[in-house]
């Protein structure tokens, strides 16, 4: 036990962006929050990202087969948590459009990236999945949203 409290404790000390994973299941938009997401390769294109066993978006994602990492700005804390949430409709109230691969491209992204589902692979108590990246784009300019030591935080400049 002590190992997975100093596990989290370490790690928690290094700051991720902050990403929120969409696509369209059927005409139903769907997605979660993810700060567990990674460039992988740049050639060819990919990325990673790490959603929890537990999830019950993901499976949803997983047959639409393609999706878009939409990356968050520090004023979408609020478009993180509703995704984050379990449950009821996450996008009431969110405004998008569908990216180029037609899946929810969230409006006030500063970036976005389109992407198949390159394929699946065991990372324990989450899965490793491969996105294969078809497109991609800047969206506005926009200090990011930081996760870190378990909270959201923002850019500080450093002198």
């Amino acid at each position: 036990m002590a190992v997975v409290l100093d596990f989290k404790a370490v790690l928690g000390r290094f700051a991720t962006g902050v990403t929120a994973i969409t696509a369209l299941d059927g005409e139903e938009p769907v997605g979660f929050a993810c700060q567990s997401f990674s460039a992988l390769s740049l050639e060819p294109p990919a990325v990673a990202l790490f959603p929890a066993r537990t999830s019950t978006t993901w499976p949803r994602i997983r047959t639409a087969s393609k999706f878009c990492v939409n990356v968050l700005a520090a004023d979408q804390e609020g478009v993180c948590r509703q995704l984050g949430r379990s449950g009821a409709d996450k996008f009431d109230g969110l405004d998008w459009q569908p990216s180029p691969n037609g899946s929810p491209l969230l409006a006030g992204s500063i970036a976005w990236i389109d992407c198949e589902l390159g394929g699946e692979l065991d990372g324990g108590d989450h899965t490793i999945v491969i996105g294969n990246v078809t497109a991609l784009g800047a969206g506005r300019e926009a200090d990011p949203l930081l996760f870190y030591r378990s909270g959201f935080e923002r850019l500080t400049s450093v002198s």
